[in-house]
């Protein structure tokens, strides 16, 4: 049945185009959903998920031809064979060849889909057309540049020949540019990565550092719930970014990412900048400078030793000397490190390391937030294969407390906690 739709577009000061409350939402409650325009299954998640419905299940049945991409039964099969032809010939001709990037797979998909709509609005565009996309050409650098380019000539090398009339290079360089800047990553439970998608609808929705929404996936469907009250004519903010840095950071990421200067309540009020910045108590206290050196110093080893674990600890204990534990910095190390030690299976490590992260994060996070529910979700679940039974409970009701708000009280993976929890009495 179709909801009677209780928001609409509108022109937001100094933001450009938005999303509008028509009535009152309480916490917790579906604003509205938003089938995706166009998505593709991440390849790591080949054979655990329904490449057309995303469904995670044991026994799904492969592709007779390709026997890479696997579905629930043959209606799925069917349903996904528009997109799946673009890839099976490809994969099996072009074998340990086949490498186009996930962008790359998810324009080839909206292409396709666009040669062959008939109807000018389709239901994941009610608001908002994928056309429409602001694609920030003007602001692009040639590092950016220079990737539209490699991703354009992906697209041609991989796709000419199931794609008979492809856009223009300058129509290319747009769509792609309209996709970096507003696509999607649709992730599991615990945030982990399923695949790529456009949803028009929920890009319509302006950033907020402090968000009065959050976004979750049901199959390919968004879902976009409250997670603070929202009032008739009160706009919708969703926030693009994670929230757990200070807001220097926060402005840098938007920027670059997405091409403006945020001016949101909490950018203005940096109301958790202290205690996402917290400094040990030195005497002499630390320089701005030293402290300023250090957040570079983070910076750069996030980036270039996201895999190391020694290269964690060491860094822990070295940014340790001037920040304090629950310093957002030494945060994402933690995060890094003990994503480190679920991949080497070392789950007393990430155990340790989860506790250390999940108080201060409930701090540092919005009051509903992925980020928190996914960290609970994970410890909960450490704990319980490790034999900790009260503990993991406790830890599975918070995330499951979170999680009611954001995915809904009905959504399939709500389900599935409770019934984790349930397991355990």
């Amino acid at each position: 049945e179709v909801q009677p739709h209780w928001t609409e577009r509108f022109l937001s000061p100094d933001k450009g185009r938005g999303l509008r409350a028509l009535r009152h939402f309480a916490v917790g409650e579906l604003v509205f959903a938003c089938p995706a325009y166009s998505y593709v299954l991440t390849v790591n998640e080949r054979g655990a998920h329904c490449e057309h419905c995303f469904t995670r299940r044991e026994d799904l049945f492969k592709c007779g031809k390709c026997k890479q991409a696997y579905y629930c039964n043959v209606d799925c099969q069917r349903g996904d064979w528009p997109m799946h032809k673009l890839e099976c010939v490809a994969m099996c001709s072009y074998g340990e060849n086949w490498c186009p990037s996930e962008t790359v797979r998810l324009v080839a998909r909206i292409i396709m889909k666009q040669v062959k709509a008939t109807t000018e609005r389709t239901p994941s565009e009610r608001l908002l057309l994928l056309k429409e996309f602001e694609a920030h050409l003007d602001k692009m650098d040639s590092e950016k540049e220079e990737m539209n380019q490699t991703d354009i000539a992906a697209l041609h090398h991989f796709y000419s020949r199931h794609i008979s009339n492809l856009p223009d290079e300058q129509a290319l360089t747009e769509l792609f540019a309209q996709v970096n800047c507003n696509g999607f990553t649709i992730e599991d439970e615990e945030l982990s990565h399923l695949g790529s998608a456009v949803f028009p609808d929920v890009a319509l929705m302006n950033h907020s550092c402090s968000p009065n929404v959050i976004v979750t996936y049901k199959g390919t469907v968004a879902e976009v719930r409250a997670v603070k009250e929202i009032n008739p004519g009160e706009e919708i903010f969703n926030s693009y970014i994670d929230l757990l840095y200070p807001t220097e950071d926060r402005k840098e990421r938007l920027l670059d990412s997405y091409f403006f200067t945020c001016q949101c309540t909490e950018c203005t009020s940096r109301s958790k900048d202290k205690a996402k910045m917290e400094i040990r108590k030195l005497n002499p206290p630390p320089e701005t400078e030293e402290i300023r050196s250090m957040v570079r110093y983070a910076k750069n080893v996030i980036e270039e030793f996201r895999r190391l674990l020694e290269m964690c600890e060491l860094s822990l204990e070295k940014m340790g000397a001037i920040f304090a534990d629950t310093n957002v910095y030494m945060l994402h190390m933690m995060y890094q490190a003990m994503g480190v030690c679920l991949y080497m299976q070392d789950w007393d490590g990430a155990m340790s390391y989860g506790e250390k992260i999940v108080q201060p994060y409930s701090v540092h996070y919005p009051a509903y937030s992925l980020n928190v529910a996914s960290m609970y979700l994970k410890l909960g679940r450490l704990y319980l294969g490790l034999e900790k039974k009260t503990q993991g409970v406790k830890a599975l009701k918070k995330a499951l407390a979170v999680m009611e708000v954001a995915h809904g009280k009905d959504h399939h993976y709500v389900a599935e906690v409770k019934r984790e929890i349930e397991e355990q009495k």
